[in-house]
């Protein structure tokens, strides 16, 4: 769940001092995805692009560790949490065992935020490195898939370090940023995060 007081008080920021947000690389065009492309275009994440008043750090964690193209990934076993604390495995999805890996990329993309001194990490919904709210739990091509509440390894490695993060689909939080980056911007107040939406309140029966 995101934490709308924390982009409410977040500070102006300016040309001079732009806001700085820590971004998967994929949202932000770059062809670092699993297939060798972007993951689809999301005009929610690249409207970021367009603001002079924020310094985007792109980075993408798989890409790092494993390369592009490559096999698709996911936690077995529990969260991303549970991968770091070592009770659960990030596993290819030809069953390689991709743990060691991903905890290191998680571990390059909390240095990288620490020397940028980032505000907010914008990270890619339901990837099992930068998922925030929704992962997939084990297989994602199993002939049940099945999801789970929960952040991917890379967004738990920030989470626990006190970054904040919220994904491309959080598009109720979405507007707040925007109008912190400019003054101009009126919130549409009709714009929900992700664990708004029917799917989720449905899937998870969280209401």
């Amino acid at each position: 769940m995101t934490d709308r007081n924390y982009l409410q008080n977040l500070r102006t920021p300016t040309k001079e001092n732009p806001l700085r947000i820590l971004m998967s690389a994929c949202l932000t065009g770059v062809m670092c995805g699993y297939d060798g492309t972007a993951n689809g275009e999301y005009p929610s994440a690249l409207k970021l692009l367009n603001y002079n008043t924020v310094k985007i750090i792109k980075f993408c964690p798989e890409e790092f560790s494993f390369g592009s193209p490559r096999e698709m990934c996911d936690i077995h076993g529990g969260t991303g949490l549970d991968v770091l604390n070592g009770k659960a495995k990030l596993l290819s999805e030809s069953g390689k065992d991709w743990t060691e890996g991903i905890i290191k990329a998680s571990e390059k993309m909390l240095e990288i935020a620490l020397a940028e001194k980032v505000e907010l990490a914008v990270m890619m919904d339901i990837s099992a490195a930068c998922g925030s709210q929704v992962i997939y739990n084990g297989n994602r091509f199993a002939e049940n898939k099945v999801y789970q509440i929960g952040a991917g390894v890379c967004a738990a490695q920030l989470m626990r370090n006190g970054i904040k993060v919220i994904s491309q689909r959080d598009y109720g939080s979405l507007e707040i940023l925007y109008s912190k980056m400019d003054n101009q911007h009126k919130i549409d107040s009709s714009k929900i995060d992700h664990h708004e939406t029917e799917w989720y309140i449905n899937y998870f029966k969280t209401e």
